[in-house]
């Protein structure tokens, strides 16, 4: 299978990076903080989405704005603990590709998504976060942005997610969408392709775009 793109977008957190120790223990003291239980956590979708679209769900709008600046602040302070990692592939495929055919895309503020691209030695020139929009995924919004930005068609632009609301997102921007198999089985995963991991793809750079496909 092959795909031919003008501009390649992608997730971080689950597609280029794992943050998910980290996640668990910044999230873990802050439901603590706040006297969130496992079950409400349990009945709110968290994976893929803005944090204040999360946290919205589990507190009065009153304490939102400080919620959110917490567990940002606890992210942060996280992140030179090692919690972060590339993914495999990662680093191989993004040196492939030229700076201005590609975007990262994420539910992420921008502070924390530079700290954990910056922990990882990843400087995208193109980056949309959530201080950039107002709908986030599974809303189309951050994907239009970032196609708008690198002035490409939406319809000639690749998705790379690893969630169900990301994939949601790019599919209703009018992308393609390849799914990356770190967080989420494969058969939960509603994309035009479905692979482990970047290390699974190639790319080829032409003067027409990008062609990718699968390693044999």
């Amino acid at each position: 299978m092959m795909f031919h793109a003008h501009a390649l977008l992608f997730d971080n957190d689950g597609t280029l990076v794992s943050s998910l120790e980290s996640v668990e223990r910044c999230w873990t003291r802050w439901a603590q903080e706040y006297g969130i239980t496992a079950e409400q956590f349990r009945r709110v979708a968290l994976h893929g989405r803005p944090a204040a679209e999360i946290v919205a769900d589990l507190l009065p709008a009153r304490l939102v704005p400080e919620a959110v600046a917490r567990v940002e602040q606890l992210e942060v302070e996280d992140v030179p603990g090692g919690g972060v990692r590339l993914l495999p592939g990662t680093r191989d495929f993004l040196d492939l590709l030229p700076a201005d055919r590609w975007a990262v895309v994420t539910s992420a503020t921008r502070r924390l998504a530079e700290a954990r691209l910056d922990a990882v030695g990843i400087v995208p020139k193109t980056l949309v976060a959530a201080d950039d929009i107002t709908r986030g995924k599974p809303d189309p919004e951050p994907y239009l942005l970032a196609a708008r930005q690198l002035g490409v068609d939406p319809a000639h632009c690749v998705v790379f997610e690893d969630a169900p609301a990301g994939l949601q997102a790019g599919r209703a921007a009018g992308m393609t969408t390849v799914a990356l198999a770190t967080t989420h089985r494969a058969e939960e995963l509603d994309a035009d392709l479905v692979v482990r991991d970047l290390s699974a793809l190639s790319a080829l750079v032409t003067e027409a775009g990008v062609e990718i496909s699968v390693r044999d």
